[in-house]
């Protein structure tokens, strides 16, 4: 089943998205040569709190695993769910993922970006404007009478003209009271196919796309992926309520 928010949960998660749009800038002014990524999160950290949200991400359990950072930070080849460490210090040329997920009266706000850190390498900046656009993309298709393979597939077309590849072992997916709710949103798909969309969803459209192969990596920690070739991959996401009127992107500061 995917959930239909009542007009009292929608002004919840506007709240939550609100938020997590916030830290999300908030903390993006914080990113320069020098800075470590544990720094960082413990920045993410008093910002939540600061709004009297919590973390979602925080102590969040697969299995017999628990995730040790208040926000998610992907440098370069890292593609999603980096984990602040002292031992990675941001460098003038690195593109980093913030990715902020906040619990706020019971609903949850999820979104994150990808930026540069000075002067990067034309290929990169190249990667990052074309997976923002390949978001837009997904996200205009959004609306009641759609299909998810819709938002899939507009996402695919893009990026397919341009000579990057998409992640496909992480996908969008629905968030509200659960930061993983139905359904599932792959970057990747035929249009027309996948669960009808209804007004009254709220959907975290997420493309991840890499520089090189598509191949993904584990990290020893359990939780980081990164390319399996080594090279730079971008990450946008925001999250998403379906209405009548067209696709309203509810992680923004201004609602």
């Amino acid at each position: 089943m995917i959930p239909i928010k009542t007009e009292e949960e929608i002004q919840k998660m506007r709240e939550a998205c609100k938020i997590a749009a916030t830290v999300l800038e908030k903390l993006s002014t914080y990113l320069a040569p020098g800075i470590n990524t544990y720094d960082l999160d413990q920045i993410g950290k008093q910002l939540i709190e600061s709004y009297g949200a919590v973390s979602t991400v925080y102590n969040y359990r697969i299995g017999n695993r628990f995730f040790p950072a208040y926000t998610c930070i992907s440098v370069n080849e890292e593609i999603v769910h980096g984990i602040g460490s002292l031992k990675r210090v941001l460098r003038e040329g690195d593109n980093v993922t913030l990715d902020v997920t906040v619990t706020y009266s019971g609903f949850i706000g999820d979104n994150a970006r990808t930026y540069l850190i000075g002067q990067a390498d034309p290929q990169v900046e190249k990667l990052v404007r074309s997976t923002e656009t390949a978001l837009y993309q997904g996200i205009d298709q959004a609306r009641p009478g759609k299909r998810v393979g819709d938002i899939s597939h507009a996402v695919q077309k893009y990026i397919e003209t341009h000579p990057f590849t998409i992640v496909r072992d992480f996908v969008g997916h629905g968030v509200g009271k659960s930061m993983h709710e139905e359904p599932q949103i792959p970057n990747f798909g035929q249009p027309r196919t996948g669960k009808k969309l209804k007004a009254g969803m709220t959907l975290a459209i997420e493309p991840m796309v890499n520089l090189g192969r598509a191949e993904v990596q584990m990290s020893s920690d359990g939780w980081t992926a990164f390319t399996r070739d080594g090279k730079p991959s971008a990450h946008f996401e925001h999250t998403v309520l379906i209405t009548h009127n067209g696709p309203e992107i509810l992680t923004i500061t201004k609602n």
